[in-house]
This record gives structure tokens, C-alpha cells and sequence, in this order.
């Protein structure tokens, strides 16, 4: 017997619309949550048009892509689980293309994952034919552990009021992280992934209370609750930190990299009798991916960006701002939320146009939730600290023509309940 997947009606609708405005093939992801009894899908987003027009066929580098900015848009407990194709194509035509897809899918976002994936993870990915004419869907999934893995027939049903009901479990945590940077600078990225590696360990491995209670892996999370009503809960995850110290580490580096501050960090839950381990599984991830998240979004700026230091072997400090994380609800009215992240220099209306770009969802500045996590400014204490950066051995000078040049020789990222600061210095 195939999984059985509990759709959220507003997916059909939004669906039923591509069926109707579609002409020629149209992609999309599948959002939503699994466990081990069914999946539960509450969002479908097409995949936005590129500028060169690939004519009828798919464009798989350009789906994949959109998956991996979306998957940094979901919080805990909420994931790519599938492709979807609306074309008049017969499903057993479009079988090779949709087992391609959900494959590359899933390879490029597991790339990115930095937590080490549990035993009891689901690895069936959905995968959702339609026919625009006829209307019939065809659904299939594929485990995309196994290269081997074939088409296995689902269950897809629509349901009102899907994810009305899912507990959430939020969380602030302080952040105090330092990473040795290479002397050399073409592996920073490497390093920069290693030493976050090292961290996320420690999150793995911290004490999670829930409503100041740690309460037993397969204790319900809403045992004695009403049912049907949304509860929230709030965590702590008591992390401790590495016995080795960097001080006691003598390796030759040209700087590190020390992130530091708090980060607001949510998960939501299936309303199918939730576990407490589930809870404190998705909310550890969460905190995992938004750090990794806006490193890398930082990291990729800095790549763009014309740094004007570069080639220089004086001592140069600068100051960036690292993205804050902000929510938008599914739909109105609604509990479970996406989230972006916004730099210091975008408004809300320049994430407004990323939720409809990516996600298809039309929010006002209104309906965005910037109040978690508070924009930070820069003062005369932050900027005495930056010129007394961390301490680092005595390294080669970097090459000149280098990923960044030495501008990113020591940094200090401060994330402040929790828009972040960057600091650069030459070690």
C-alpha cells in the first residue's frame, strides 16, 4: 500500500488556477510535513518563468534552483516534499521527467543540510501529475535514497483546514560561535562550513525543554490538550559548548570568523498525536538552517559585491549587516508561517516580492511579521570591539587576487536579537 498524502484545499484551488491560465508545461514544488503514518501537503508554488524561454520542455537546473531558495524559506516542519507538472502529456510520458526532477531536487537541498538526518526521516518524495484538460492527477513517490527506487502509487486527498490546528514550538537562542578561517583563501568556504559543522553538533546534542520541562522522546506534545486548538509552546536548548577551547587549538590560520547573538527560531508540528522528540528534532533543525542560511547569504553577497579593500595589507575593518528573519503567514488569517530574511538596506515591500516570486504569495507589508527578530544598530561600543578582533597566529599574506581579497581576514558577526552584524578584519 502507497503513502497517503492529506492536501490542503486551497492547494487544489491554487492548482485548478494553473490548470486554467497554464499554456505549455508548468513545474511547481509541494510544501508541507511527513511522518511515518502520512504526509500532509498545505502549499503549492509553481516555478517562476525564466527570461530565455525553454519552449515546451523542462528546465531541470532552473527547478532545482527554485527548490533550494524556497527550502531556506520554510521553517521547522515545513519542507519540499515533491514536484508537481501540469501538462496534457500522458503520466507515463512525464514519469522520467518527474523521477529526474524530485531526484535533483533533493540532492541539491540535502547538499546544504548541515544536521545529520535521523533514522526514523521519511525519504519518499512526492511527485504530482495533472492533466489541465481532464483534471486527473496522478500521484507517485519515489525514496530518493535508493537510485534504484521506482514509481509507487499514492493516495492524495484534499481537506479543509489541514495545518489550522499544528502546535508551534519557538525558541530565542544566543549564539556564540568562532570558526579559524584558512590563511589561504580558496578554501574559506570549506572552512566556513566545517567549523559550522562543529557547531551544529552542539545543537544536536543540547538540552531541549519544552515549557521548562524535558519531557520523555515519546511523550505526546499535546497530551491532555483540547484538540482542534492551536497550542503554542516555548523552548530552551541548554547547549555545551566543545571542552576543547579555540585557545587550546595552535594551527595557522589568516583570521576566523565568530558569529554572536540570538536567533529566533520556530517549528511546526503535524496535529497527528506530535512527540515531544518530533518537537525538539525540528525546532534543533530550524535553529541549524537559519544560522547556516544567512552565513551563506552573507558569504554570497560579499562574492558580488566590489570590495574595496581587496589587494590591500593594511588593517581594514568593516562593518555588515547580516540578514533579519521575518514571517509571513500561508494565508491569511493563518498560523503556520514561511519566513524570509531581510537586509538592512531592503524594505519590507523588496520581501514582499520575494514571497511572490518564490512562493507565489501575495502579502502586503501588513501581513509580514518583522517584530521577532530587531534590526541592530551600530555604536561606538560595537565598533571598539571590532578593532580589537580576536586573536589569530601570525599567517602568510594572503594572494592578492583572492575570494575576497584580505578583507576577510578575522570577523565578528554579531546577531543582535537577531539582525546581525558582520565584522571584517585583517588578521
Amino acid at each position: 500500500m502507497g503513502r497517503g498524502f492529506i492536501v490542503e484545499d486551497a492547494v487544489e484551488g491554487y492548482l485548478s488556477q494553473l490548470c486554467e491560465q497554464q499554456a505549455g508545461p508548468v513545474t511547481g514544488l509541494l510544501i508541507g510535513q511527513s511522518s511515518a503514518q502520512r504526509d500532509f501537503v498545505v502549499l503549492a508554488t509553481r516555478t517562476p518563468q525564466r527570461d530565455e524561454s525553454t519552449g515546451s520542455s523542462v528546465d531541470k537546473e532552473w527547478v532545482t534552483e527554485h527548490a533550494r531558495q524556497v527550502s531556506r524559506m520554510l521553517p521547522g516542519g515545513l519542507s519540499v516534499l515533491g514536484v508537481f507538472i501540469i501538462t496534457d502529456a500522458d503520466a507515463k510520458d512525464t514519469l522520467t521527467t518527474l523521477r529526474q526532477l524530485v531526484f535533483a531536487v533533493e540532492n541539491l537541498i540535502s547538499s546544504e543540510r548541515l544536521w545529520i538526518p535521523a533514522e526514523d526521516d521519511v525519504t519518499d518524495c512526492v511527485t504530482l501529475h495533472i492533466n489541465p484538460k481532464t483534471r486527473k492527477t496522478v500521484c507517485r513517490t519515489f525514496d530518493v535514497k535508493d537510485p534504484k527506487s521506482m514509481a509507487k502509487p499514492a493516495d492524495w486527498k484534499y481537506q479543509c483546514g489541514v495545518c489550522s490546528s499544528w502546535p508551534t514550538v519557538s525558541c530565542c537562542l544566543n549564539v556564540d560561535m568562532l570558526v579559524p578561517l584558512p590563511a589561504s583563501t580558496e578554501s574559506m568556504n570549506e572552512c566556513l562550513k566545517e567549523g559550522l559543522k562543529v557547531w551544529t553538533r552542539q545543537i544536536e546534542n543540547a538540552v531541549c525543554l519544552i515549557d521548562g520541562k524535558k519531557l520523555p522522546e515519546d511523550s505526546e506534545l499535546t497530551s491532555g490538550q483540547r484538540r482542534n486548538v492551536r497550542q503554542t509552546y516555548t523552548a530552551q536548548l541548554l547547549v555545551t559548548p566543545d571542552f576543547q577551547r579555540v585557545s587550546d587549538v595552535v594551527q595557522q590560520c589568516g583570521g576566523s570568523v565568530c558569529v554572536r547573538g540570538a536567533v529566533h527560531s520556530r517549528a511546526y508540528l503535524h496535529s497527528n498525536k506530535p512527540k515531544g522528540k518530533l518537537a525538539e528534532k525540528l525546532l534543533k533543525r530550524d535553529v541549524i538552517s537559519t544560522v547556516a542560511t544567512r552565513v551563506q547569504m552573507l558569504l554570497e553577497e560579499l562574492l558580488t559585491a566590489d570590495q574595496e579593500s581587496k589587494g590591500s595589507s593594511k588593517q581594514h575593518t568593516d562593518q555588515l549587516c547580516l540578514p533579519r528573519r521575518v514571517f509571513c503567514p500561508v494565508k491569511v488569517n493563518g498560523s503556520v508561517c514561511v519566513s524570509d530574511y531581510q537586509f538592512s538596506d531592503e524594505g519590507l515591500s523588496e520581501v514582499s516580492d520575494r514571497l511572490k516570486e518564490m512562493l507565489d504569495i501575495d502579502a502586503a507589508d501588513g501581513d509580514l511579521d518583522a517584530s521577532q527578530e530587531t534590526a541592530t544598530e551600530i555604536t561606538e561600543s560595537d565598533a571598539v570591539e571590532a578593532e580589537h578582533p580576536v586573536e589569530t597566529v601570525d599567517a602568510p599574506e594572503p594572494k592578492k587576487n583572492n575570494y575576497l581579497g584580505v578583507a576577510m581576514a578575522t570577523a565578528a558577526a554579531l546577531l543582535a536579537t537577531a539582525a546581525s552584524m558582520l565584522y571584517l578584519s585583517d588578521a
